[in-house]
């Protein structure tokens, strides 16, 4: 086989071996969530989610993560036409709205716990922040994987190893970002009726 082929063969089995990744996140998701919708009225006789979501923070943070993702996209765009800065720059404000995210993320999480109402408190709270934490590990994840391509492409140039590695980033930062519409949808907007 040649070195041309054999290296085709590779990146194929990485893309496939990253797509069987995500679907598996797809799986792990899908029965969080189907856990948060049976224990979401389980409220040990505590607060629920009327009472402890405020949506105005729930929004400022849902924009900022959904301005990430049109971000990353003109990043990809900035990559394909060769302009190294100007991905560096949207690649580098993905990653700066991303901690901005999990900052709020964590942010509420403190105040919650602070008030007394962690996920020890009941099966609602429990399922809460397991769904959504889990939510935030993947955008640390997705972080520290920018910080990555970013540190290759300076050094290995613009090389289409960078361009395939960065397009399953961009993949998965979007796929986050529809998980997290559901999370906003079931969680917050359906919580606080």
């Amino acid at each position: 086989m040649s070195k041309a082929l054999e290296m085709i063969a590779k990146r194929d089995k990485a893309q496939l071996g990253f797509w069987l990744y995500l679907m598996t996140d797809c799986m792990l998701f899908t029965s969080l969530f189907a856990t948060y919708m049976i224990l979401r009225n389980s409220t040990n006789g505590g607060a629920g989610g009327s009472e402890l979501f405020s949506m105005g923070f729930v929004l400022i943070e849902t924009l900022i993560l959904l301005t990430s993702s049109y971000v990353c996209g003109l990043a990809n765009l900035a990559i394909h036409n060769g302009r190294k800065k100007e991905f560096v720059m949207y690649l580098g404000a993905t990653i700066a709205l991303g901690i901005a995210f999990l900052t709020m993320e964590l942010t509420e999480f403190g105040k919650l716990i602070a008030e007394g109402n962690g996920p020890q408190a009941s099966a609602f709270l429990s399922a809460f922040f397991t769904l959504v934490g889990t939510h935030g590990l993947h955008i640390t994840i997705g972080l520290v994987w920018a910080a990555v391509l970013i540190w290759a492409l300076y050094r290995q140039g613009r090389q289409e190893d960078i361009l395939r590695k960065f397009g399953l980033f961009a993949v998965f930062w979007h796929f986050l970002d529809i998980v997290w519409i559901f999370i906003f949808t079931i969680v917050y907007v359906m919580g606080v009726k």
